[in-house]
C-alpha cells in the first residue's frame, strides 16, 4: 500500500504489473528450458552429472581453503 501511495498509482495497477512481469519472466524461462532440452536431446549439449559436479566443486573449495590457510 505504501508503494502505491508513494508512486501515485493504484495498488491494483501495481499488482497487475508485478504479476504480468512475473509471468513474462516465467514464459522466458520456460522457453530457455525448452531450448536447452532440445539441445540435449539432439546431442548438441551434454548434461552434467550433478553429483560429480558438486563433488568436484567441494574438492576445489577444500583445496582453495587449504592453500589459503597455510599463508
Amino acid at each position: 500500500m505504501e508503494l502505491a501511495v508513494r508512486s501515485g498509482r493504484a495498488a491494483e495497477d501495481l499488482i497487475e504489473d508485478a504479476v504480468s512481469g512475473y509471468f513474462e519472466e516465467l514464459q522466458d524461462l520456460l522457453g530457455d528450458l525448452d531450448h536447452r532440452y532440445d539441445e540435449i536431446k539432439d546431442g548438441k549439449v551434454k548434461p552434467l552429472d550433478g553429483e560429480a559436479f558438486f563433488e568436484d566443486l567441494r574438492r576445489r573449495e577444500d583445496d582453495h581453503f587449504r592453500k589459503n590457510s597455510s599463508k
